[in-house]
């Protein structure tokens, strides 16, 4: 595995809110029928989580197991696990059928923290942040490119595809600029 490159060299904005590009993280997008024998196994074995539930996200340290759709799931790791994780998926569902890709260096993550971080999200995405519960994920768009984020910690990370990176840093940066504050 080459080395690791973030997508845009750990970019951040202070603003009312901060934002940072972190990474890269290790991911994995499992595919797999719930139920399926082996899976509880092999999301544990990689994340040390269970299998997470619909909209939902399990965290364990510094790794996770969200629902991404009713067969899908992303494994978020350290970037130089990826290798033995997917041979642990490939044994602990060894003759099931199953789809197992590492995702690493086609998204890119941010972190939104902040008092105000909510505010940064709320005008990117259409989605409720007051029904948003904890340990929820939603897979929604931040303006017009496909996003997905969680509330974690005093912020939230959110997870784009990094050929979009360049531009969910602007939408992100000029969302959190002092003066533009919700409240």
């Amino acid at each position: 595995m080459s080395d690791p490159i973030s997508a845009l060299g750990g970019a951040t904005f202070n603003g009312f809110a901060k934002v940072r590009e972190i990474g890269p993280l290790g991911m994995i997008s499992l595919r797999a029928k719930p139920g399926v024998a082996g899976l509880e196994a092999a999301i544990r074995g990689v994340t040390g989580t269970g299998v997470p539930g619909q909209r939902r996200i399990e965290v364990q340290g510094d790794c996770a197991a969200a629902w991404m759709s009713p067969d899908e799931y992303l494994l978020i790791l350290s970037y130089d696990r990826t290798g033995a994780a997917m041979e642990g998926i490939g044994a602990a569902l060894a003759g099931q059928h199953h789809l197992a890709a590492v995702v690493s260096d086609a998204r890119a993550v941010f972190r939104i923290e902040g008092e105000r971080a909510d505010q940064v999200i709320r005008k990117l995405c259409p989605v409720d942040l007051d029904r948003l519960e904890p340990g929820e994920i939603r897979r929604t768009r931040a303006a017009q490119v496909a996003a997905a984020f969680w509330r974690q910690g005093e912020g939230f990370t959110l997870v784009c595809f990094r050929s979009v990176a360049p531009y969910v840093m602007g939408l992100l940066t000029h969302s959190a600029m002092v003066g533009s504050e919700l409240e």
